[in-house]
This record gives structure tokens, C-alpha cells and sequence, in this order.
């Protein structure tokens, strides 16, 4: 009995020395393939290396250096060059898909609040695709339209901090091709919001050739981004439920707080009023223009066109103009005269931060006010 177990225990020993030369085997083998290959990659670059010195029109020293055509056949051992990555070859970009009419990354409704601390810095940060000057353009799509968003502004770097910090990640979701404008103006006579936005069109198209123009308030927030933000058939009113109104449109013809245009539709009308100073009016004005000129404005739905206002007590020197309710009745009169063709202004300053482009100019002083009575 003893023996039968050491005879079994024998057996056993000898299949387990029988396995590890197998492995060991295995394991030669596959080291010896490996130096050989490792072998012939070394003779096959040595005879390259020989071959571009007898050969003058080839160049190796580049990572994708190509023969030039006296030497095609030899250089390239006559396979083409679509079957050879390493060469440098001209390769075709396929065109980018156009953007969906509805991109499917939008949330909808959003929660707006503007209690936490915010600063430019963490702007900056949570949209590091968007290039100096606010401008993104979306990186796996065609764009319709490039879109200029044009923001009249003065003493207002808080509100912009928060307009930056929801706008931003909103207009990259709806895949919008575009850039910021903040229209800074100089000085503090009476506010020209209008004008300014007269301003920002231009100045706007010496940089990129825009087909839309959204003007917008700095202190309204959309809070659905299914608000798709570019131009349509008919100019756009935006902003049509914000909260300071109880989520309602005041009035039929109300235009105010941010709206759209496209290049053709704001040159129809002579582009905005430049005689408005002092707080309201212009956005009556311009709709009177918009229909005067045969077009209708068109609308999001109420759901979705709810915005939320930044509350601030009324600028300093934007008071409301007393002339603007006789100035409005005379539309009719004074928009071939009174507009983009009649604008007048000096830029006094032109930066490019890395979240807007902001500029600064001179729109003149406001006429003096007629004497009461």
C-alpha cells in the first residue's frame, strides 16, 4: 500500500515537472518570435535609412515625410496611399451633419436663482469650450445661422456674472453658433439702450458676417432652454412671461426685454430709434416699425418664453423720457430718418474677455428737454 502511494505521488510529480517545461517551452517561443520581429523592424529601418540617402527627393527626418513625385514608385513600394497611414497625404474632412432643429441634449425647465455668490472665474471655468470674446461654435454640427447677442449695458458687472452663468451652458446645449457683445456706455448722461443696440449690430458684423441679432436686457434670464435662441421667419419677441409681470405678456404690443432679428428683418426697419433717452419707449417704437413694414412678430409658447428679472432699483440717469409716448405716435415719420442710417458714435474702447467682447463707446449727449409749459 505504501508503495501504490508513492508510485501515485511519482506520477504526479512527473506531470507537473512535464507541464512546466511546456510552459517554459511556450514561453521561449514566444520571447523568440518577439526579439525576431524586433530584428526584422531594425533591418527594415536600417535599409529605409540607406535608401533615403541614395535616394535625394526622399525625406525621413519628418514623422510623416513623403517622396515627391520623381520618386513615387520606389518610395512608396507601390501601394497607395490611402493604405498607408504613416504617409502625408491630403485627407478629405467629412462635412459635419447639420444641427437638429431641436438638439437633444435640452433640459427644459430650469431652476434660476441668484442667491449664491458668483464670479467670473467660475464662469470661466464651468465653459472652457467657449473662446475669447464669448464666442462658441459648436464642435460636432453645422450651424444655419452664426448669431450676434447684443447686451446694452452700463454699471451692470453683477448682473452679468449671473446673465454669463446661465447663458452661456444654455446657448451651447441649443448648439447656437455665436458671440456676446456688451455695448458699455461712456460716461453718465441719460441712457440710450436703442442706440446702443444700433451700435452692437454694426460693430458686431465687422467681426463675423452674423445673420441673427438677439438684443437682450443683462439682467433677464430665460429659465426654459427649449427658448431656442436664433432668428426666425418673422422677428422674434423672446421674453413674453417674466415674472415682474405675473408670467403674462402686459400688452399686445409689448417688445421689451429681449427680442430677435435677423440681418435682412433689422434692415428693413431701418434698424432702432436713436432718439430715445431715458428709460421706455423704444421697444414701442421698433414694434411700430416691425409692423409697419408688413412683417408680424412671432412668439414662444407662454410655458416656455418665462423669464426671471435680476432685482435692481431703476440706473441712475434712466429716468423715464417724457417725450416718449409723443415720439412713439410718430413712428410712421421718423423711422426712414431715425436709425441705423443715421447713427453716430466713437469706440473708445475694444477688449476681448474671455467670456464677451466688450465695447465701449461714445454716443453722444441727449437734446436738451423742452422747457415745461
Amino acid at each position: 500500500m505504501t508503495r501504490l502511494m508513492l508510485g501515485v505521488t511519482l506520477e504526479r510529480i512527473c506531470k507537473a515537472v512535464l507541464l512546466l517545461c511546456l510552459i517554459h517551452f511556450i514561453i521561449m517561443m514566444i520571447l523568440y518570435f518577439d526579439v525576431y520581429a524586433q530584428r526584422l523592424d531594425f533591418f527594415t529601418r536600417f535599409n529605409v535609412r540607406n535608401s533615403s540617402r541614395t535616394h535625394p527627393y526622399y525625406n525621413i527626418s519628418r514623422p510623416n515625410g513623403t517622396a515627391s513625385s520623381y520618386g513615387v514608385a520606389a518610395a512608396s513600394e507601390r501601394v497607395s496611399p490611402s493604405a498607408k497611414p504613416g504617409l502625408n497625404h491630403s485627407v478629405t474632412e467629412q462635412p459635419l451633419p447639420p444641427c437638429p432643429e431641436v438638439p437633444p441634449g435640452l433640459v427644459g425647465r430650469l431652476l434660476i436663482e441668484f442667491t449664491t455668490p458668483m464670479t467670473m472665474e467660475r464662469v470661466q471655468r464651468e465653459n472652457p469650450d467657449v473662446r475669447d470674446g464669448g464666442k462658441y461654435t459648436p464642435s460636432d454640427c453645422k450651424t444655419k445661422q452664426k448669431v450676434a447677442i447684443i447686451l446694452p449695458f452700463r454699471h451692470r458687472d453683477h448682473h452679468l456674472k449671473y446673465w454669463l452663468h446661465y447663458l452661456h451652458p444654455i446657448l451651447r446645449r441649443q448648439k447656437v453658433d455665436y458671440g456676446i457683445y456688451i455695448i458699455n456706455q461712456l460716461g453718465e448722461d441719460s441712457f440710450n439702450r436703442a442706440k446702443l443696440l444700433n451700435v452692437g449690430f454694426l460693430e458686431a458684423l465687422k467681426e463675423v458676417d452674423y445673420d441673427c441679432f438677439i438684443f437682450s436686457d443683462v439682467d433677464l434670464i430665460p429659465m426654459d432652454d427649449r427658448n431656442l435662441y436664433h432668428c426666425y421667419e418673422q422677428p422674434r419677441h423672446f421674453a413674453i412671461a417674466m415674472d415682474k409681470f405675473g408670467f403674462r405678456l402686459p400688452y399686445a404690443g409689448y417688445f421689451g426685454g429681449v427680442s430677435g432679428l435677423s440681418r435682412n428683418q433689422f434692415m428693413k426697419i431701418n434698424g432702432f430709434p436713436n432718439e430715445y433717452w431715458g428709460w421706455g419707449g423704444e421697444d414701442d417704437d421698433i414694434y411700430n416699425r416691425i409692423t409697419l413694414n408688413g412683417m408680424k412678430v412671432s412668439r414662444p409658447d407662454v410655458r416656455i418664453g418665462r423669464y426671471r428679472m435680476i432685482k435692481h432699483d431703476r440706473d441712475k440717469h434712466n429716468e423715464p423720457n417724457p417725450q416718449r409716448f409723443t415720439k412713439i405716435q410718430n413712428t410712421k415719420m421718423t423711422m426712414r430718418r431715425d436709425g441705423i442710417n443715421s447713427l453716430k458714435y466713437r469706440v473708445v474702447h475694444f477688449a476681448k474677455s474671455p467670456m464677451y467682447t466688450n465695447i465701449t463707446v461714445d454716443i453722444g449727449k441727449p437734446p436738451p428737454r423742452p422747457a415745461r409749459g
